[in-house]
């Protein structure tokens, strides 16, 4: 049973992404040494679907596809353009020079489908029947999972647009498949896209680059679409990202992993795009050094991809904490990496991360302020005159905030760093920097590497915690920082040793110890906004009351605070040669 939507189409201004169009003359830092050929990585042929693609999603299993329909695993990439300046890119140099031919042009229509419940999109699965010419093509998709660039995808050809159930349900997860059989499918989305696909071939390999300009539609909204795609279809991956770069050199190209379905749900759902945190990793104990690197690195940039679009869009506030906090994980990561040897590219991708990281850090703070801090003292303080005004001088100082954030993102320095960044680790760029005398340590476990750097940070939040009763406010915010690198760290590294039950104690522990920190340096941040905007008309009254209720709240936070640090002492490290695998 098949429900349409054929309610007339309201619309949108023509923009990026469904976002303002971004300025041109952006200052474009290209971050060197990014290419390197390797072996051609080989095609994924039984992706594996992402269990957490939502935050609410239930984890799925692996579908059994039959013999009927195709299945392979997608490699491919977006750039977000603007609609005038397609043209343009089209014509850039790298596509006239390694481009087969004048390509091919079609007009596609593609109708998405769910249950009312939403039960594919909340499990990581979308069901597409796409029109081109009289060919009917069915597909399934996941999400992506723990690499960015790759989801699992499986096509059949139908009749018409109706989709197959029974056709989709060898790549559905068979704990789906009662639900699926027992709900209709509706049509929830529909994009009309015209496309010019041209095949491009490089010495990395052949990638099929298309135009899509067009429209999503759902129930009585629409959105502009205004993209190129980048799929690779033989060699290796990092032949995507040579042209993504080249064609960033031509003008703005924002680097998206956002499907079109993805959009369209959201639109249908009239909500602004999640914001995730990141996957947990999942680490063998005898994996390599480079790989375990190659895992984490790769999780930092997909979290950080993920992010992105919710702060573009501007409506929810999560967006600029998971950005913020990707990157805090990809520089710990490469600080990490500095532990193997001098790695010159690594202070360039530090600067670059850091940069970004920056320009969002006020963004963040008024969110907090005026989410949470402001609105807990108003309700404490019902008698005190002035959060109302208070309330509208903050909401300012946040709109500055976010255009500032948002003129990060815009600028081409920021594209250029997520694409080089893409390269480096599809590459795997570090095997380049690291020293002849070093490489060896690449080939090791990287459970004794996890013992050594582990050991190394637990040991300085020790030095720094010691003490800790007659610690200064500046002691607790060193504290602070090296508790917070060594919770990174233990994100990254403590799966190496995820079959003991202390790994999992001293995680909780750590991170209580971390948001106990936290929570102390939230009101020294709180102290620095307030110092302003008391100043404001009718806001003094109500910034005292703030810094006066904070003030009482920190006599309480410190035994709560030295509590959470002797239960963190007191939990054995999990790392350790001596430790019994509990």
């Amino acid at each position: 049973m098949l429900k349409s939507d054929a309610t007339p189409v309201r619309k949108y201004p023509s923009a990026r992404d469904g976002n303002p169009v971004a300025k041109d003359n952006k200052r474009t830092q290209v971050v060197a040494g990014f290419f390197r050929q390797r072996e051609p990585a080989e095609l994924v042929a039984e992706p594996v679907i992402d269990q957490t693609p939502s935050q609410d999603a239930e984890p799925a299993t692996e579908p059994h596809p039959s013999n009927a329909a195709a299945h392979a695993g997608e490699i491919e990439l977006k750039l977000l353009v603007d609609a005038d300046r397609m043209a343009y890119f089209n014509a850039a140099p790298v596509i006239a020079a390694n481009a087969r031919n004048k390509g091919t042009r079609k007009h596609l229509r593609s109708v998405y489908y769910d249950t009312p419940e939403r039960t594919l999109r909340r499990n990581g699965l979308s069901l597409r029947v796409r029109q081109s010419g009289a060919r009917f093509v069915q597909t399934v998709k996941t999400d992506a999972a723990d690499d960015p660039l790759r989801r699992g995808e499986w096509e059949v050809r139908v009749p018409s647009l109706a989709p197959d159930p029974a056709l989709a349900m060898p790549f559905i997860p068979e704990k789906l498949r009662g639900q699926l059989e027992a709900q209709p499918l509706e049509a929830v989305v529909t994009a009309d896209v015209h496309r010019h696909a041209r095949m491009i071939d490089l010495p990395s390999g052949t990638v099929e680059i298309a135009f899509d300009r067009g429209e999503l539609t759902a129930g009585n909204r629409s959105l502009p679409v205004s993209e190129i795609e980048l799929e690779l279809k033989s060699g290796s991956a990092s032949a995507i990202y040579e042209i993504a770069l080249r064609l960033a050199e031509h003008g703005d190209a924002m680097p998206s992993i956002r499907t079109k379905s993805a959009r369209g749900f959201d639109l249908a759902a009239d909500k602004p795009p999640s914001a995730r945190r990141p996957r947990k990793l999942r680490l063998d104990p005898s994996v390599t050094l480079d790989e375990a690197f190659a895992t984490i690195l790769r999780s930092c940039f997909l979290h950080l991809l993920q992010s992105l679009p919710a702060v573009e869009d501007g409506r929810n506030p999560e967006g600029v904490h998971q950005l913020r906090v990707s990157l805090r994980r990809l520089r710990s990561a490469l600080g990490l990496m500095r532990s193997v040897g001098a790695l010159s590219n690594l202070d360039a991708l530090r600067s670059e991360a850091r940069w970004l990281a920056q320009d969002l850090s006020a963004a963040r703070d008024w969110d907090v302020f005026l989410i949470e801090t402001l609105p807990t003292t108003a309700k404490a303080c019902p008698s005190v005159a002035g959060f109302d005004a208070l309330g509208r001088a903050a909401a300012g100082r946040q709109s500055d905030a976010y255009r500032k954030a948002h003129g990060a993102l815009e600028d081409r320095r920021c594209a250029v760093f997520l694409l080089g960044l893409g390269s480096w680790i599809e590459t795997r760029g570090w095997r380049n920097d690291v020293a002849a005398q070093d490489l060896g340590q690449l080939a090791e476990p990287a459970v004794n590497f996890a013992q050594r750097i582990l050991s190394e940070q637990y040991a300085k939040v020790l030095r720094r915690g010691r003490r800790f009763k007659s610690l200064s406010a500046e002691g607790l915010h060193r504290l602070r920082l090296a508790t917070k690198r060594l919770r990174y760290l233990s994100e990254f590294l403590l799966p190496l040793f995820a079959d003991r039950k202390s790994a999992r104690k001293f995680s909780r522990r750590l991170a209580g110890l971390q948001e106990q920190l936290g929570a102390f340096n939230d009101m020294a941040v709180t102290a620095s906004l307030l110092d302003g905007l008391d100043a404001e008309p009718d806001c003094a009254i109500a910034a005292a009351a703030i810094a006066g209720w904070q003030a009482r709240a920190s006599v309480g936070v410190q035994p709560a605070l030295q509590s959470t640090w002797r239960d963190f002492t007191a939990a054995r490290v999990p790392w350790s040669r001596q430790t019994p695998q509990d």
